[in-house]
């Protein structure tokens, strides 16, 4: 029996894209996609809604915050995918994130954009820079290599529940890789495309959601590089 797979997709005025992004996703393969309307003020909820998915509000701003309503809003399933709503992913490559989990491999499939020239090239420069640094510390703290913070993921929904995810915002994608890391998890990377996002992206498209991420990211590896080295 192929397992139960749910889609968590954060969204907050994507009714350019998420029409898009859901219409590509094989849904022949997914027991139920979420799209989680972040206050959009904009009508993401009603194509998404059109397009077959599940909507559900979350007002607390936040990308962390869409995540964990949607986690709060899943109906049992074995693997938790997350994507985003801005058509900068390929949601047709979802088959090939949960396969290292479905295969017994893996417990947590980060789909990285760092792997290929041309997706490395589609990102924008603050945010390879900004990767790359990251990235460099969780390695420097806690000894696992990761190439990307990248928002296409998988992870197994009782190893998602063991993370006790928190992070309401900026923080979120690197709190999960640290968790997992720190948590033992079987952790695999594998590239995949990338392209310009539908819109101008509401974090690396100014100067101040740059700054803010840029901050938080650091602050969230810090914080828990302190707890490891307090705890060891």
């Amino acid at each position: 029996m192929p397992p139960r797979i749910s889609v968590i997709i954060p969204a907050y005025n994507e009714e350019a894209s998420i029409g898009l992004v859901l219409r590509d996703l094989p849904k022949n393969l997914l027991h139920e996609i979420i799209v989680v309307d972040n206050a959009s003020t904009d009508k993401t909820a009603e194509v998404a809604s059109s397009e077959g998915a599940r909507v559900v509000l979350e007002m607390r701003r936040g990308y962390g915050s869409a995540c964990l309503k949607g986690i709060a809003e899943l109906d049992n399933p074995e693997i938790v995918v997350f994507l985003d709503g801005d058509y900068s992913d390929y949601p047709e490559e979802i088959e090939k994130i949960i396969a290292p989990i479905v295969s017994g491999e893996a417990d947590f499939v980060l789909g990285s954009r760092m792997l290929l020239a041309e997706s490395r090239s589609a990102l924008l420069p603050q945010a390879r820079y900004g990767n790359k640094l990251a990235v460099f510390l969780i390695e420097r703290f806690f000894g696992q290599v990761f190439s990307d913070l990248g928002p296409f993921r998988a992870i197994r929904n009782d190893s998602l529940s063991a993370l006790k995810m928190c992070d309401v915002d900026f923080g979120w994608t690197v709190e999960m890789q640290i968790k997992a890391t720190l948590a033992g998890l079987r952790i695999c990377e594998i590239p995949v495309r990338y392209r310009d996002r539908v819109g101008v992206s509401k974090i690396t498209g100014t100067v101040s959601g740059t700054f803010k991420a840029g901050v938080k990211i650091i602050y969230t590896i810090f914080k828990y590089g302190w707890f490891k080295k307090s705890k060891g």
